[in-house]
């Protein structure tokens, strides 16, 4: 690693290990602007707005600059300046400026620094060709005129979820950044998982929204609406209000769903219980006989939507488990059935989620039953914020209320679902047959928490020593795979989450750095740590519903076959 020292606007600065000059510009405490770069990506270099000026007057990308001892630069001159106004006016030459009716105003980067560096007026006309909006996926949308071409999307697609659906075409004035052959997201193999809305700087590509919808049920009297709260939106939804990462505010967005109308309010730690229970049992059948193995998990849908448009080999090997979200969706719908013969109100079940994914998971044939959804609409966090905002709710001052019975108790191994871990961690605390606090931290301290990309772990269940993994990140699950089929490593259980961090880290959430999803992960094991019941089984609810609802058709609520996508 270098070190050394750096003078930064005559300001002497020590730089230790930082990948490039840019890192030590804001560790000097310069914010200098960015469209194209992400700490966690490659460096591509093309939007020019972070140059920077060398003692020789030369400017570069301070991006793409390795800091050197010695070296001298500024970052705000008046060529500087000049230089980056010209940018953002010929890219708002460019650009679709209906700012008011778009879904990034207010949180749009182009916006953000037009308004910083005072740009008013665009000299140049806009010549370029007007695109069709591409409303074809359930969980994004995708509109072409208002790219800025920094290729954000495509790094992130092809670097951190290794799918490479869309990439740069033509040249030149011609550029474009789309899928091959300018199919429609529907045509391709995306997995919804969103991370290029997460990475887009301006509304190019957005969360496809339910957020009219989800107020036209809350505001119909007929209808019975039902929410339930993902783990990791509680410790994510309060950086949207200004509270910090990891803080567990899930008593305060029950609050708020009371005050916007809605009629029951339930935890899908529930629904994670339920699946701990499922996983458990058809894990501890498959070691009975035989396997297949590895058997991978099914809760994370932009994982199974890979497998079953690119590695197809492998669907024996996914769990039939539902998703925590389709269980107790399924769950709740049968429950509630009979209540609308009472008195003739339908049930509506909303999925407040941390991922765009659930999106196009609910809409499957799979998850519907005599015509109907399970799960009606799935909002993201961001869009749950949005609608806590439109009703004027001060979310913050709110006092916290608890989620409603008799579905709104779950245990701490549902709770630690959110985060990469956290699955595997919940079928060894079922699966172990001590139950002592002393065997929970063991279990903690077995390998499956933590931020690595891929984490090995080693239990005993029984007389036998079984393997897992744990992987997060669509790209790093692609490699494992790789030496899975190389017969490098094996495992009997393996836990994939699409998204870096899990679903603390999904594309529905506030957009945020690594250190914040740490926080996230880190204040769902505070959770689980208060949590008066610390194991799936130990939920009196579980039982309950065992022998209720779900005693006559448990597979049929529980369980799913996945096959190949064309």
């Amino acid at each position: 690693m270098s070190k050394g020292i750096m003078y930064i606007d005559g300001k002497r600065v020590a730089f230790d290990g930082e990948k490039n000059v840019l890192a030590v510009i804001r560790k000097a405490g310069i914010e200098i602007p960015t469209f194209c770069y992400y700490s966690e990506l490659s460096v591509y270099g093309a939007c020019r707005m972070c140059v920077v000026e060398n003692e020789r007057g030369g400017i570069e990308a301070s991006c793409s600059m390795q800091p050197r001892d010695g070296m001298k630069i500024r970052t705000n001159t008046a060529r500087l300046q000049k230089h980056r106004k010209m940018i953002l006016e010929l890219l708002l030459a460019a650009h679709c400026r209906d700012c008011t009716v778009c879904e990034k105003n207010g949180r749009c980067k182009l916006q953000e620094l037009a308004l910083q560096y005072g740009i008013r007026n665009i000299r140049f006309q806009d010549t370029r060709e007007k695109f069709e909006l591409d409303k074809t996926s359930p969980s994004i949308l995708r509109d072409p005129n208002k790219c800025i071409l920094c290729g954000d999307c495509v790094r992130v697609c092809e670097e951190v979820q290794g799918m490479g659906v869309i990439d740069f075409a033509y040249r030149g004035s011609k550029l474009q950044i789309m899928p091959a052959f300018n199919r429609k997201l529907s045509d391709t193999d995306c997995i919804g998982c969103g991370q290029c809305a997460a990475v887009c700087p301006t509304g190019a590509i957005t969360i496809r929204g339910d957020i009219g919808r989800a107020w036209k049920a809350i505001q119909d009297p007929t209808k019975r609406v039902i929410v339930q709260v993902a783990p990791a939106v509680r410790v994510a939804i309060g950086e949207e209000f200004g509270m910090e990462a990891g803080e567990n505010t899930m008593g305060k967005l029950v609050a708020a769903l009371k005050m916007m109308g809605v009629d029951e309010v339930f935890d899908t730690t529930l629904g994670a219980d339920l699946t701990v229970m499922e996983e458990a049992s058809e894990f501890l059948k498959r070691l009975e006989n035989g396997g297949p193995f590895p058997m991978f998990t099914s809760c994370c849908p932009a994982w199974v939507r890979y497998v079953e448009s690119r590695n197809t080999k492998y669907l024996p090997n996914v769990s039939t488990c539902k998703s925590p979200m389709e269980m107790f969706g399924a769950t709740l719908k049968a429950h509630y059935k009979t209540m609308e013969a009472v008195d003739g109100k339908g049930a509506v079940v909303i999925a407040i989620m941390p991922c765009t994914a659930k999106k196009g998971e609910a809409q499957r044939e799979e998850f519907k039953r005599d015509g109907l959804n399970d799960i009606d609409y799935v909002l993201t966090t961001q869009e749950i914020s949005t609608m806590i905002k439109e009703n004027g709710i001060v979310f913050k001052d709110l006092e916290s209320e608890a989620t409603d019975m008799p579905f709104g108790l779950g245990s701490g191994a549902g709770v630690i679902f959110g985060t990469t871990g956290g699955v595997a961690e919940a079928v060894i605390r079922r699966c172990s047959a001590e139950k002592n606090t002393n065997m929970l931290r063991e279990i903690e301290f077995c390998g499956v928490r933590g931020m690595d990309f891929v984490k090995e772990a080693t239990v005993t269940v029984g007389e036998k020593e079984l393997k897992i993994a744990v992987v997060h990140g669509l790209k790093n699950a692609q490699d494992l795979l790789k030496k899975i089929d190389a017969g490098e490593v094996s495992y009997d259980l393996v836990e994939v989450m699409a998204c870096w961090g899990g679903c603390i880290g999904g594309a529905g959430q506030p957009t945020g750095r690594f250190d914040q999803r740490k926080a996230r992960a880190q204040g769902l094991y505070d959770a689980d740590q208060l949590s008066q019941i610390k194991r799936s089984e130990e939920n009196p609810m579980i039982m309950a519903l065992y022998n209720g609802v779900l005693k006559k058709n448990r597979h049929e609520l529980l369980h799913v076959h996945y096959g190949k996508q064309d």
